[in-house]
Parts: structure tokens; sequence; C-alpha cells
């Protein structure tokens, strides 16, 4: 039995927000390994942002910072991801959370 193939908004899963996420499974974010070179810690960050809502985020900063990570980890050239969520313009609650953590911007 041939099924017709799903396309565009059909074949995507419904977005979840009310979703609630037990700490550990905010932590199992710290153990992602990065792909060649990029920093693990920023890669940890970037993965963060993307997989969670901001109040999922401020969360997950906590645990990030009680696990020593930095949260002023640089790229090759200098830049922090602060410096890339200055770039986002719908990033302001998340960067909040990391300027709490002690978050600077390179520039």
């Amino acid at each position: 039995m041939s099924e017709e193939k799903k396309t565009g908004a059909a074949r995507t899963q419904p977005e979840v927000r009310d979703e609630e996420w037990a700490d550990t499974r905010l932590a199992s974010f710290l153990d992602l390994e990065p792909p060649a070179g990029l920093p693990k810690d920023y890669n940890v960050l970037l993965k963060a942002y993307r997989g969670m809502t901001a109040p999922l985020f401020g969360r997950f900063v906590k645990i990030y910072i009680e696990a020593g990570r930095d949260v002023n980890v640089t790229l090759a050239d200098g830049t922090t991801f602060l410096d890339l969520l200055a770039q986002h313009r719908k990033a302001g609650e998340y960067a909040q959370h990391l300027i709490d953590a002690g978050a600077t911007r390179s520039s």
C-alpha cells in the first residue's frame, strides 16, 4: 500500500511550548559533542538556544554555570555567543539570561 509523500507543513511535527523539562533533560545538553573546529561550550549554548524556549534556556544557563562551563567562550575570530545572539532580533530574553550569568560581548 502506497501513501502520498507529505510535503511542507504536513510533514513537520507540531510545535510544543508547554512541555515541562526535567533538570536532567536540560543537563543532558552538556554532553553534546561539537563538530570539528567549534568549541564544546559554544556548541552546547548553541544547541540549547536552538532547542529551548527562553524560560527553559534560563534554567539551563544556571545548570551550565554550576557545571563550570564558560559563558564567555569565544570562536576563533574572538566573538562570543552573546555576540551571536545580538544579531537575532528575537533573542533578547535569551541574551538577558546570559548577561545575568556574567556573559559579555567581545566588542
